[in-house]
């Protein structure tokens, strides 16, 4: 074969000049099953060149990916591991479901290989946000699996939210977050319809700073709201932020607490019935600083004290778009606020 690989062999040559010496009457033509012989063999050798000549170049480019796969491999394991850990905690900023899962961060990062694993687990800053979520499920697994979570956070101030569906998940919940309890700075807490009682009390978590409490049902509940005074009657000292969504309060509900029971508070979000509430949140928060209230508002505010708060910057106020409710909201009239920067209303009045 030739160097292009389509040299005839020399015993098909052979044959065909047997064939011609035989049938000299046919002068030099080759018979055409001689030709075809040839021909076939010819294309074979051909076909096997071209295989092989693919084979060939196929492996050199899984040479080539393995070599840069292993190189870029290579310079991910020289990574320090404090770059290698700012990556996952960039990845964590990413991604907001605290769910534990085998899917998710940070779990998710521990299962990629040995020396990850190592970082993640030793990266406490990773595991200081956890969703649990109580009676669902096995009871004893997922109490060893939340507890597994949180001891890799090794003393970091936690960030938790939780969600309880009945009054049987109060005892459940308080036993998982007994161990952590002065180490919790933010805590989000859901209720269901279904609770009669609230399983979290505010004043058990000296290290809190902001709790949100709402409902896990379509419609906000006022008999919910009455579950959750008892928790946030005394509110522990660091605490600076208080959000109560979808749950309704009444000015007979606040007008009950302790005077001085939300004097930390600076930032106070909040679903009342009247704006007869707005005095009264007033002087339970003397340093509040920003306030937003939601709700249905169908009157100004109604009553003859004049009051004056100096902290008070941001002030919110929603009404409900289905109330045809147009008239002065008259808050300005009764309250002195000298150093209010930011006023937004809506869906309330004039």
């Amino acid at each position: 074969m030739s160097s292009a690989g389509s040299h005839i062999p020399q015993n098909t040559v052979d044959i065909a000049r047997t064939h011609s010496d035989v049938n000299s009457s046919a002068g030099s033509h080759i018979p055409q099953n001689t030709v075809d012989i040839v021909r076939k063999k010819v294309s074979n050798r051909r076909g096997v060149s071209y295989r092989r000549q693919q084979f060939v170049e196929d492996k050199a480019e899984i040479v080539q990916f393995n070599n840069s796969h292993q190189t870029f491999s290579s310079a991910l394991r020289r990574f320090p591991a404090e770059i290698l850990a700012e990556i996952f905690l960039y990845y964590m900023l990413e991604n907001e479901d605290w769910t534990p899962a085998p899917n998710l961060a940070p779990m998710v990062l521990t299962a990629v290989c040995k020396r990850w694993r190592e970082v993640a687990v030793d990266t406490s800053s990773l595991w200081r946000k956890l969703r649990l979520e109580a009676g669902r499920g096995n009871g004893q697994q997922r109490a060893f699996c939340y507890d597994s979570y949180l001891e890799r956070s090794r003393g970091r101030q936690l960030s938790l939210a939780l969600e309880c569906h009945n009054d049987d998940d109060g005892m459940e919940v308080r036993r998982l977050l007994q161990p952590y309890v002065n180490k919790i700075s933010s805590l989000s807490f859901g209720l269901s319809s279904g609770n009669g009682s609230c399983a979290v009390v505010a004043a058990d978590f000296q290290g809190l700073e902001e709790l949100v409490m709402y409902t896990t049902v379509s419609d906000p509940v006022l008999t919910i709201a009455h579950s959750v005074v008892r928790s946030i009657t005394k509110l522990p000292p660091n605490m600076h932020t208080l959000k109560l969504m979808d749950l309704w309060f009444d000015l007979k509900m606040l007008s009950g607490f302790n005077p001085l029971a939300w004097v930390n508070l600076t930032n106070l979000e909040i679903v009342v019935d009247s704006l007869n509430c707005f005095p009264c949140l007033l002087r339970l928060c003397p340093n509040l600083s920003s306030l937003t209230i939601a709700g249905i508002f169908r009157s100004a505010v109604e009553t003859p004290a004049k009051s004056s708060h100096s902290h008070l910057r941001s002030l919110r106020i929603a009404g409900n778009p289905d109330v045809d409710w147009i008239g002065s909201l008259g808050l300005f009239a009764i309250i002195t606020l000298p150093n209010l920067r930011t006023v937004e209303v809506r869906n309330v009045g004039e």
